[in-house]
């Protein structure tokens, strides 16, 4: 059966329901291929910074995203073995509400929730939905088409583009032989969805170091809460198996984080899910009939929190560019590239810090002398990133940075011609 589309969007998730939906709500013709017949829990972002709020606005699904139970948190206090009491907490907490003016700080939200409401959005615009879609085959060029199978039938769809978003794991990118480059992994992250953790604070996030424990929390309101935890990668298998939700809870048994008895005796209502803590990017996102979007196109490293920002950003520009000519041509991704080149720079620059910052903390928790700053800054990929970020200088890797205490807020002031990621014009 062969079909005809517009635009055919590999992966039904952040990047591509919210693509598909911009696309959709102009009249154009979609259709948007999901393999997952009901979206899981596998502990992707639930976390918009404050930029990504933004672009949330600009691409029109912030209501959506309200409405569906998204909850915004008003400040963010640190905890760990560096602070030393709950005073010197609460005097150092940042006013998340006051990093762009008109946001109501970052915003959360369960991931399946945000992908089914966009793409629940996208069908009533108009797109074509299809769900549990396997072996999927790009084909771009001149004349991209795409061959998939789907309720026990063949199809060839053709079409004027094909868009990748099927996440880091999705076949668009090797398909279209687009080469991805990783950083080393340092440590693992997982995560965990909790209710019933009456006690802890609804708007406040916090994230730190207890010795070798590094924690995050990310409350979504009515007694729910999404937790992270980040660990040595050579502790591959401490949160496998039937019992991990409870090891994962008993990890948060904290004596510097206030309420964690609230976390402790909440109720998991997720599996545990690990991945490698590293930054994976392309050098161009696009060939001939083809883009990528979202983590399809490279992900940062998660210790920053960015990833639904990042995929917003991709969607906002991609949409605008596709919406502002009737004849689509690979040319016109140039742009897109460029920023998005510079703006995943930044931010594996970001990350290296925070991960040096968490390897100090852990080696003086354990009494051991701090790790040479090469290795401190996440080894020599890490230095080479930061002096690549200030044209191959000696200067101060920090200058003219400023992270905000989470990567959420970030300006490169000598940067020209490059779109600040906290500004609400993008």
């Amino acid at each position: 059966m062969e079909q005809r589309y517009e635009t055919v969007i590999v992966g039904g998730g952040v990047a591509g329901g919210a693509l598909g939906l911009m696309l959709a709500r102009a009249g154009k013709s979609v259709l948007i291929l999901e393999k997952s017949v009901e979206y899981p829990d596998r502990v992707r972002g639930e976390w918009f910074a404050p930029w990504g709020v933004v672009e949330a606005r600009r691409i029109g699904i912030y209501d959506l995203l309200r409405g569906a139970g998204g909850h915004h948190l008003k400040r963010h206090v640190p905890f760990g073995d560096d602070i030393p009491d709950v005073e010197t907490a609460e005097a150092s907490a940042l006013d998340l509400t006051a990093l762009i003016p008109g946001i109501p700080g970052p915003l959360c939200l369960r991931h399946p929730v945000i992908c089914q409401v966009l793409t629940d959005a996208a069908a009533a615009a108009g797109a074509t939905i299809l769900r549990g879609v396997n072996n999927v085959r790009v084909c771009p060029g001149a004349a991209p088409e795409v061959t998939f199978d789907h309720d026990g039938a063949g199809h060839r769809v053709r079409c004027e583009l094909i868009v990748g978003a099927d996440g880091r794991t999705g076949v668009s990118r090797r398909q279209a032989g687009i080469v991805e480059h990783a950083d080393p992994q340092h440590h693992l992250f997982s995560g965990l969805l909790i209710e019933n953790a009456q006690g802890f604070p609804e708007d406040i996030q916090t994230k730190g170091t207890e010795g070798d424990v590094n924690f995050l929390v990310f409350p979504q309101g009515n007694g729910r809460v999404r937790l992270y935890l980040g660990y040595a990668s050579d502790r591959k298998g401490f949160l496998s198996g039937p019992d991990a939700p409870r090891r994962f809870l008993d990890a948060f048994r904290l004596k510097t984080l206030p309420y964690s008895d609230a976390i402790v005796n909440a109720t998991p209502v997720s599996r545990c899910y690990s991945y490698p803590n590293n930054d994976t990017w392309v050098d161009t996102p696009y060939v001939e009939g083809l883009v990528l979007v979202g983590d399809a196109a490279g992900h940062n490293d998660p210790i920053t929190g960015q990833g639904l920002s990042i995929s917003l950003r991709d969607v906002r520009i991609v949409g605008e560019s596709l919406l502002s000519s009737n004849s689509w041509h690979t040319r016109q991704f140039e742009a897109y590239a460029e920023e998005r080149r510079e703006r995943m720079r930044r931010l594996r620059f970001a990350a290296a810090l925070q991960a040096a910052r968490r390897r100090r903390l852990r080696a003086r928790s354990r009494g051991a002398a701090p790790p040479h700053p090469r290795e401190a800054h996440g080894g020599p990929h890490a230095l080479v990133a930061a002096r690549r970020c200030h044209g191959g200088t000696r200067k101060h890797p920090g200058r003219g940075l400023h992270a905000g205490g989470l990567g959420s807020h970030l300006r490169l002031k000598s940067a020209r011609n490059v779109p600040r990621l906290d500004s609400a014009r993008g």
